[in-house]
């Protein structure tokens, strides 16, 4: 990034040195470390360290600490470019990856996950940012479902890559750690070199901010960020401890999400566009419901790995509707509140995740039901918070009881 453009200017530049090339680059680059971490970590916790429920709740508890502090962005941007606060924060989830397996104890895989949540949780703040910066209101729906579809197809080349070479080419958890991890970097030293920085008119406010009109965002994030640690700890978890998905097994699952959510997200994205945000979350909200009841359901009466297998793909297909979070906040902001209030709802979809992993862990050794039950409890809030969305959201008009009017408030 040797010299800054605007985004008026970058529409001159060939296309693969534009901000949308580069958003699709980097969302090829954060999955190749993170989905295939994630692939992963169930199997050779459990199989390597011995992991048992409550052991992974405080995992994931520990790793969720960065996007709990994911406001401190705020401060960081007063020095350093957006753009390269993400390339850095890419760059550290790679390196930090790659050496996920020469820590196999609890202090050392703690330590590690650490690292690369750091990496993680700031590339996702600043890369919303980004996104809702970079993208017009008209556009933002289609092209983010576009960027889903990207990272999901990237995340296709590891998924088939282990699924096709675990056995057959005996591969070791280090040796795809390093790969994965050794990918990310160089996708992102690419970014480096081959983008200018982009600049956009609106200079973001670089102070934490909280504005009563954004409250209902706010809400949805929190709520939000409990539905999601309960799906990535513990639902993954349930296919390897209580039916005993291998390496190659729980990968080919994730394979199946990731050819469905590749055609899928951008349908979403447009249907996003033309049913708006509020129809699209509570269609999300409602099956989400649905799926944890199964889940705990799969407890009590015994149901097989099929549907287990189907309730998770399903899981991952409602997920992909969050998309419509992002653009109702583009709709009612003000331009220069993105990248401060981004940061902020990421540390609001965190506070939950630093708790609640442990806590349901413990409640997990008793009664993994409840753990599924507890989400479906969150998805009817989220469910009745989505019905204060207006059909059209804009700014003065954020929630059904809202009307347009003049906005003064001041950041705090």
């Amino acid at each position: 990034m040797r010299n800054s453009v605007t985004l008026a200017d970058a529409k001159s530049l060939p296309i693969w040195r534009q901000p949308i090339a580069l958003l699709f680059v980097m969302t090829a680059a954060m999955p190749l470390s993170f989905s295939v971490w994630s692939a992963l970590l169930n199997n050779f916790t459990i199989e390597v360290i011995g992991f048992d429920g409550a052991d992974i709740g405080w995992l994931h508890g520990i790793r969720e600490i960065p996007g709990f502090l994911a406001v401190g962005v705020i401060a960081i941007i007063v020095f350093m470019h957006e753009q390269t606060l993400a390339l850095l924060s890419l760059f550290l989830l790679g390196v930090a990856t790659a050496v996920t397996a020469w820590f196999p104890s609890m202090a050392g895989i703690l330590t590690i996950t650490m690292l690369s949540s750091i990496g993680f949780h700031y590339y996702e703040t600043v890369n919303q940012s980004l996104q809702l910066q970079w993208l017009t209101k008209e556009e933002a729906p289609r092209k983010l479902g576009l960027l889903i579809g990207a990272g999901s197809g990237a995340t296709l080349i590891a998924y088939l890559f282990i699924v096709l070479g675990w056995k057959t080419l005996n591969l070791s958890y280090n040796f795809v750690y390093i790969l994965a991890g050794a990918a990310t970097v160089i996708l992102t030293l690419y970014c480096v070199f081959a983008f200018p920085r982009f600049t956009t008119p609106h200079p973001q406010i670089k102070k934490m901010i909280l504005r009563k009109r954004y409250w209902l965002y706010y809400a949805l994030q929190f709520m939000a960020g409990a539905r999601r640690q309960i799906f990535m700890v513990f639902a993954g978890f349930m296919m390897v401890e209580h039916f005993g998905l291998a390496v190659d097994q729980i990968t080919g699952l994730y394979l199946i999400n990731l050819m469905i959510n590749m055609f899928a997200a951008p349908l979403f994205g447009r249907a996003v566009g033309f049913f708006g945000e509020r129809k699209a979350l509570l269609f999300e909200y409602a099956g989400l419901m649905g799926v944890f009841l199964a889940y705990g359901g799969i407890y009590y009466f015994g149901w097989g790995v099929l549907l287990a297998a189907v309730l998770y793909v399903l899981d991952h297909l409602f997920f992909s509707l969050a998309l419509a979070m992002k653009t109702y906040f583009q709709k009612i902001a003000d331009p220069q509140d993105i990248a401060p209030t981004a940061a902020v709802a990421f540390t609001i979809n965190h506070i939950s995740a630093v708790f609640l992993p442990i806590l349901l862990g413990y409640i997990w050794l008793q009664s993994p039901a409840c753990v599924f039950f507890a989400a479906a409890g969150f998805s009817a809030l989220s469910f009745i918070l989505a019905l204060l969305i207006p059909r059209h959201p804009e700014k003065g008009r954020e929630t059904i009881f809202s009307g347009v009017r003049g906005h003064t408030e001041t950041a705090t």
